[in-house]
């Protein structure tokens, strides 16, 4: 059994395992008035997993910890008043600034703030446990999408991690915060191709053209938008983004890394933009396609009051949105390319992102796919022959028996 001694306790090991034993406690007896000591040891870890000044760094953080101090670059710093909110706003959001966006970055804060730091963020970070957080992840199943749930659970690890890194926790209590079995699904809602033709049949010249563009190369709102003459090459059928639409900002630059590229245009397309170009109020390389009344770019809040919301009435539908409408588009194209394609589509970096959030399953298509299968069982073998051979002979082997 070896024995180390210093300032701040022992360290032993016993067996197979490190013990820490802190500075007695000394405290007073209520009834006598005499002082006991109180020293119980503390398991630091297998002797396997560390060496001995390991042991007595582990046991240096447990004091520590009991004390509500700890050391960084040789400095004591008094954690006590350090809450969440503090924690978020001065350590955790400085470093995550340098991965988001600016527009990302002003979101992510904002659900954040709404999720979390509302509830969580006046709490100090020594006093909040596993039960505290589950709680508050089992109250946001309640009321929010099965998306958003996973979304706060990350940043809530990802937060107490960073807090464990920083020296500012020793235990990282949001490791083990698990999203509840049944949160709300996140909406589904997906349109048939008829009422994709109805939406289009029932709209005039300039909306018409800028939904069916929407809907044949599934594009984002954001890049729709932004379109402007100059990127209208007819000569070679494609539509070059350049630009797209953020709360009511032009930005160089679009959501993925793929996003700013050429899209395809059916040759109908085409005429119908040229024909539009030509009845538009300003066709001039920087004027918007789809201005607005003093000929800045549409705002899509605004677009979707006005034509979806009414557009949804028509086709008696609970809700239509430009997420709907290009959500829809994915899952329609697995009958008419491959997944790679609607990737390319839809401009996604990662296929996963295309197969596991945009495609919705179509019942149809299972129940011909079914069918299919079926078809082919009952289809007779190459040996067919020969099969029918074999059957009867085992047909006659049974009634032998």
């Amino acid at each position: 059994m070896g024995k180390a001694t210093y300032g701040t306790g022992s360290v032993i090991l016993r067996g197979k395992k490190w013990y820490g034993y802190p500075p007695r406690d000394r405290t007073q007896d209520s009834i006598t008035g005499k002082k006991l000591a109180s020293r119980k040891p503390i398991v630091l870890g297998l002797k396997s997993k560390m060496t001995k000044s390991e042991a007595r760094d582990a046991l240096a953080r447990e004091i520590a910890k009991r004390r509500g101090w700890f050391r960084t670059n040789g400095q004591i710093m008094n954690d006590g008043s350090v809450t969440l909110n503090w924690f978020c706003k001065n350590r955790y959001f400085p470093l995550k600034e340098s991965d988001w966006k600016e527009e990302t970055a002003k979101i992510k804060k904002a659900l954040i703030q709404t999720n979390i730091l509302d509830d969580l963020g006046k709490i100090q970070l020594n006093n909040f446990d596993r039960f505290t957080l589950q709680m508050q992840i089992n109250k946001l199943a309640k009321i929010c999408s099965k998306d958003t749930v996973l979304q706060m659970r990350a940043y809530l690890r990802d937060m107490f991690a960073e807090a464990v890194d920083q020296d500012f926790l020793f235990k990282d209590t949001a490791a083990r915060v698990k999203v509840p079995p049944q949160p709300r699904e996140t909406d589904k809602t997906t349109l048939t191709w008829d009422q994709l033709r109805m939406a289009l049949e029932v709209l005039y010249e300039r909306d018409r053209i800028l939904l069916e563009l929407d809907m044949t190369d599934a594009l984002r709102p954001g890049e729709l938008f932004a379109l402007r003459w100059k990127c209208f090459d007819p000569e070679y059928s494609r539509l070059v983004i350049l630009e797209t639409v953020y709360k009511g900002n032009i930005r160089p630059w679009g959501k993925t890394r793929k996003s700013l590229a050429p899209v395809h245009l059916p040759p109908v397309l085409v005429s119908d933009l040229k024909a539009w170009k030509a009845n538009c109020p300003d066709s001039s390389p920087d004027a918007f396609i789809f201005p607005n009344d003093e000929g800045g770019f549409l705002d899509s809040g605004n677009y979707r009051k006005r034509v979806l919301h009414q557009l949804a009435e028509i086709l008696n539908l609970s809700n239509l949105t430009f997420q709907i409408i290009r959500r829809t588009i994915a899952t329609l194209s697995q009958t008419k390319g491959s997944v790679k394609a609607t990737q390319g589509l839809l401009r996604h970096a990662r296929t996963p992102t295309t197969t596991d959030v945009y495609m919705q399953v179509i019942p149809e298509g299972v129940e011909k796919m079914v069918d299919s299968i079926h078809d082919e069982l009952r289809k007779p073998s190459k040996a067919a022959a020969e099969t029918s051979k074999i059957r009867a002979n085992l047909r006659a082997k049974n009634q032998r028996r």
